[in-house]
């Protein structure tokens, strides 16, 4: 039988490169193309389409979208991959609202791209196999000669606050992009600050109900004995001071979405209510006896560990199952370091704007500080200290001393080397404790670091060796990976206790 065949478009010829020798070696043909104009001609030649197709965004000529939507129309069997070095939300929604099979940002992993076509290919309807060398022998009937370079830059993307290169927010990026069509319910989970409700938002921009009301409620912001109306809503005199009959969050969002934020502190009675419309659609208002229909999509979010509170008894279970149909995890800041500088000059940026003054700059310096602080306080903490440096710091270039002292606080490690982080959960927290420590004190123009750091780590690591094993030096050598004597004659060198 014969192999598969992939198309690989792409302008970087390192890209193609690479993509073929990789498919090549996992038994697939490959046909490269440097722009989306070349793979068209030959899908206008009705030549034979590939098993998959693997295609760059932003290219000279027509862009992977306009690619995407003719084989879509044409050869909407074939599944395509979408790949680009310029993610974000809006493009990666875009590329599955056109019918991409998967959206790859990149850089990529080789291996996993094999996975994901082999995927794309086994997704394809049964078809008899075909030979070859058709795909090839139409493009070379054609006579493709190199594309005229025609600036096709898309342009800047639609503002949104959901941003990040980061791939814990890729991943949320694609679960909203597959969901762009759902009607399905979705629970977000995230530490406070993170932007579950941003992602919610962004669920419901992106999708079938996007014309009708999104409609939020916290349950940790409301007293437990108001939520029943807020949500409901109430008849006339259905209790002391319900005046007038009042609208629900459900009839208000009726066609739309509600957004259920901190969905883990609903009272226990209220739970049993929701589980009800969950399942019918219907409801009474307080003090009602007409049963009330809504057409209602529920996003519910929480920072809580549901699954725990359903061992407690604390959170029904037949509505976690419910609400978790679809989850998505909003990535908290200290996973996703790398996009502190760009939410960093957003949010800069947007003060100003707020403020009318000009935006505060950066320095890489000051830059690589911020993203080794803890951030508690997520995203939501980030926005809050721009706000602050666009009032309160003095200078137009902002610098260390500039940050509220509350931030400082709240750094992974203080200016002591390698010290705690106070998180024992985070396995990594050490090494961010030595970039922070590292970069304040090149900040301040300290010299021979290695020389205070390393015999500092050395100690660290006997002291906790010979801790382990109650002071054995040869098993604390061997988990060291040391000779004994080498333990030894550091144990000598640094004045080490044991």
């Amino acid at each position: 039988m014969a192999s598969e065949n992939i198309w690989v478009i792409d302008d970087d010829e390192s890209i193609r490169w690479v993509l073929e020798k990789a498919l090549r070696n996992a038994d697939m043909d490959v046909t490269t193309f440097e722009n989306a104009d070349e793979a068209l001609e030959v899908v206008r030649a009705n030549a034979l389409p590939p098993d998959a197709v693997i295609s760059d965004v932003r290219m000279p000529g027509s862009d992977g979208l306009s690619f995407l939507s003719v084989m879509q129309r044409t050869h909407p069997q074939v599944p395509v991959l979408i790949m680009t070095a310029h993610s974000d939300l809006e493009t990666t929604v875009n590329s599955f609202e056109k019918g991409a099979f998967e959206y790859i940002p990149k850089p990529f992993d080789v291996y996993s791209i094999i996975e994901q076509t082999r995927r794309a290919i086994a997704s394809r309807p049964n078809e008899q196999t075909r030979p070859q060398n058709l795909v090839t022998g139409a493009v070379r009937q054609i006579g493709i000669q190199p594309a005229k370079i025609l600036t096709n830059e898309p342009g800047p993307a639609t503002h949104t606050e959901l941003i990040g290169d980061a791939p814990a927010m890729q991943d949320v990026f694609r679960s909203i992009g597959r969901l762009s069509r759902s009607k399905i319910t979705v629970l977000i989970h995230g530490e406070s600050g993170t932007g579950k409700e941003l992602i919610a938002q962004a669920l419901h921009r992106h999708s079938p109900r996007a014309n009708f009301p999104f409609v939020a409620l916290n349950m940790a912001a409301i007293p437990h004995n108001l939520l029943e109306s807020e949500l409901f809503g109430h008849e006339k005199g259905a209790f002391t001071g319900a005046d007038t009959r009042r609208l629900g969050r459900f009839e208000q969002a009726n066609g739309g979405t509600l957004f259920l934020d901190e969905i883990g502190d609903m009272p226990a009675h209220l739970q049993t209510r929701l589980l009800r419309v969950l399942a019918d659609g219907q409801f009474f208002r307080v003090g009602g006896t007409t049963p009330l229909q809504v057409d209602v999509r529920i996003v519910a979010a929480t920072h809580q560990n549901l699954m725990e509170q359903v061992r407690n008894k604390t959170f029904r279970e037949d509505l976690f199952h419910r609400l978790n149909v679809i989850r998505i995890d909003a990535p908290p800041l200290r996973d996703r370091r790398d996009d502190i500088p760009l939410l960093l000059h957003h949010f800069l940026r947007k003060a100003a704007n707020e403020l009318g003054v000009s935006s505060k700059q950066t320095t890489p310096e000051f830059e690589d500080y911020v993203s080794t602080l803890a951030w508690p306080g997520n995203v939501r903490q980030l926005e809050n200290t721009a706000h602050w440096l666009t009032v309160m710091a003095a200078s137009n270039v902002l610098e260390i001393g500039d940050l509220p002292d509350t931030v400082g606080d709240n750094a992974i490690g203080d200016t002591s080397v390698f010290s705690a982080s106070g998180d024992e959960n985070d396995a990594a927290a050490w090494q961010q404790s030595l970039r922070s420590w590292a970069t304040l004190m090149m900040a301040n123009n300290e010299s021979g670091l290695l020389d205070k750091a390393v015999p500092e780590f050395e100690r660290i690591m006997i002291e906790c060796a010979l801790k382990k094993t109650g002071n054995r030096r040869q098993e604390a050598a061997r988990l060291l990976g040391w000779g004994r004597n080498t333990l030894t004659r550091k144990i000598r060198e640094l004045n080490v206790q044991a």
